[in-house]
């Protein structure tokens, strides 16, 4: 039996997580100089994940084609 195509993950790693894990948001926490040394790093406070778009590729006009050639 397979698997349906809408349950596949073929870009698993691609999309962005809503939760990071602790290392993750120490070095999120030192990249905005939010972190200082020697803080203990439970009860860490929470960080934004910003979600990377992907746009759709701009279509080119039939008249930018031909100046081309």
């Amino acid at each position: 039996m397979t698997i349906d195509r809408s349950l596949k993950l073929s870009s698993r790693l691609a999309r962005s997580r809503n939760v990071l894990k602790r290392h993750e948001r120490i070095e999120q926490l030192k990249f905005n100089e939010k972190w200082e040394d020697g803080t203990s790093p439970l009860g860490l406070p929470k960080v934004r994940v910003i979600k990377q778009v992907l746009g759709k590729k701009k279509k080119k006009k039939r008249g930018e084609e031909d100046d081309k050639k």
